[in-house]
């Protein structure tokens, strides 16, 4: 920290990028550069940055709350969309290109796909940009891509392992992914803010400061138990404390601990580069650095632009999502421990990444300068034709603005919300099955009964959810049936038939959803005669207890909502 600070206050005095004189000083200390090899545990050190990473992505969480993740969402994940499948493509092309196995190839085009959270976080705080709008374009981007990630890695697992790709694995982790992040967002946001306005009543900063900071690294811990990314983790716990009406006041303490681990995390950068490693591969190393920057920009800029932004924003977010970082060292690790990729892939992304994450605050801080020089070399024509497609694109989201004021959409949102707790619940019993407490139940009973015991507890659970599906599914229908013009619409044969559709249509869609639950549950899924049992059980529950389950349901709704109304 001492070597940092010095060169922190050279790159200050000559305006340079702080985030160049913490890597110059991991570089200077580093094993890899005598004589100056002073850092000898390299697991702490990597620990320490672990940390920097965790308050990175969670001050991320706080200031980029769900409001505004849903402000960029289809713009993000447009664009994160095409970043990824366009890098993999290329990074694949160029592995072969340099007569690298296909194995070796796939792992490469992963890890070139996936841009550094951390690095760019810091650099767009540094540069004092991180409140523009072309900014919160970049953080919505690299949430998409951290959850892309998981799913590529589930992929690249796979592929190893099977040598070929397996669907039903990928619908599998999406799926838990996605029920995950919504539960965890739900019941967060419900439970955290509230529990933080009874901390704040003590007027203490440091009670605040360790629950708030217990609440982070404990979401981090499950989060690490359940087999995805600690930065991902960090981001949801943020997010869910920026519901909380003590903002402000957890930002002004958070941030001298995000300053000091952030800079541990990229000096630990700096100690992984390896000279003796650049030495032996500077043709792949300086090609990979080449087709990083220029893929990610052309990627980016382009996948914006689709999106509907301006050619300066787009340029802006291409130019900020030019390098990899730790999601890559991650899936080269992978291709290491599971003894399918060569030894050189890892040092070979680490010395990519600190290469490209030396050019990164400069390529963000002269993107106007290109910007303006494209300006003046595109054809005309191609401008006037872009400005058309963004005037369509510009009514098409009008149009769409208004829709999503319809009951149609959100009774739509809600039963797609409801699904995915659904399935939370379900995926959540199969891990507690799992857990010395569910090896303790098979121990007294046999595994019928076990997973029978299981399974019922996972459809108790979901009984207010399963109930409120059903009541949008039957509206849903009502106004489906009332909206198809027929001639005929006063004979009464006419109105049985659109009152059996509107009946019939939820119980069948209902009865299709519990059949994937069932697929998705296979673990815990008990014997057909006994399925038949809890079946009734549960049917005769939903009869006696209906009104109580819509009760239930009504009021956790309120409650989530009212945390979302909060005063900014």
């Amino acid at each position: 920290m001492l070597v940092a600070g010095f060169i922190t206050v050279l790159c200050h005095r000559l305006k340079q990028p702080v985030v160049l004189g913490y890597i110059l000083a991991g570089v200077i200390l580093g094993p890899h550069t005598p004589p100056f090899s002073y850092i000898h545990d390299e697991n702490t050190v990597n620990i320490l940055a672990e940390l920097g990473v965790i308050f990175l992505m969670f001050s991320l969480g706080l200031e980029f709350n769900l409001r505004k993740l849903s402000d960029v969402g289809i713009a993000a994940t447009l664009t994160a969309l095409i970043e990824i499948v366009f890098m993999t493509y290329v990074g694949y092309s160029f592995a072969r290109l340099l007569n690298w196995s296909q194995t070796d190839a796939i792992f490469l085009g992963a890890m070139l796909a996936i841009s550094s959270t951390t690095i760019i976080i810091k650099a767009l705080d540094d540069l004092g940009i991180k409140r523009k709008g072309f900014a919160q374009l970049i953080f919505g981007v690299l949430i998409i891509e951290d959850i892309f990630a998981i799913a590529i890695l589930a992929l690249l697992s796979s592929i190893a392992i099977t040598g070929s790709w397996q669907p039903e694995d990928m619908i599998i982790t999406i799926s838990k992914l996605c029920s995950f992040l919504v539960i965890s967002l739900i019941f967060g946001i419900l439970i955290i803010p509230r529990l933080l306005s009874y901390i704040a009543k003590f007027n203490s900063q440091e009670m605040l400061l360790v629950s708030v900071l217990g609440i982070c690294f404990g979401f981090c811990l499950l989060v690490i138990k359940l087999g995805y990314s600690v930065a991902l983790g960090a981001f949801i716990s943020g997010a869910i404390v920026a519901e909380s009406r003590q903002l402000g006041v957890i930002e002004f303490l958070i941030t001298p601990l995000r300053d000091m681990f952030s800079a541990i995390f990229f000096v630990s950068v700096g100690l992984l580069f390896d000279p003796a490693v650049f030495a032996q591969y500077t043709f792949p190393i300086i090609g990979i650095a080449i087709v990083v920057i220029i893929g990610k920009i052309i990627s980016c800029t382009f996948g914006a632009l689709l999106a509907g932004r301006d050619g300066k924003t787009a340029m802006h977010v291409g130019m900020g999502m030019a390098q990899i970082g730790e999601f890559s060292f991650i899936i080269a690790a992978l291709g290491m421990s599971l003894n399918v990729t060569s030894s050189f892939l890892y040092p070979i992304a680490v010395v990519v990444s600190a290469i490209t994450t030396l050019f990164t605050p400069y390529l963000i801080k002269y993107s106007d300068h290109l910007e303006k020089y494209l300006v003046l070399v595109v054809p005309k024509p191609m401008s006037k034709r872009f400005e058309t497609y963004r005037a369509w694109l510009q009514k098409f989201k009008s149009k769409n603005s208004s829709a999503k004021k319809s009951p149609i959409f959100r009774w739509t949102v809600q039963v797609i919300v409801n699904l995915f707790i659904i399935m939370g619940i379900f995926f959540s019993c199969a891990y507690a099955s799992r857990t010395p407490w569910g090896i303790s139940l098979l121990e007294m009973t046999n595994q019928h009964i076990h997973k029978g015991i299981i399974w019922t507890i996972a459809m108790i659970l979901s009984l207010p959810c399963i109930v409120a599906v059903y009541r949008k599914m039957k509206a849903l229908s009502i106004m489906m049936v009332e909206s198809i013009e027929n001639k005929n619409h006063h004979n009464n044969f006419v109105k049985l038939i659109h009152q059996l559709a509107s009946e019939l249509i939820p119980i069948v869609i209902l009865a299709s959803i519990m059949l994937f639950i069932c697929a998705l549950s296979i673990s815990i899924l008990p014997p057909f005669e006994l399925l038949i049992g809890i079946f009734v059980i549960i049917l005769l529950l939903i009869a006696l207890l209906y009104r109580w389950f819509v009760k239930v349901y009504a009021q956790l709704k309120n409650v989530f909502l009212e945390g979302l109304k909060k005063d900014d």
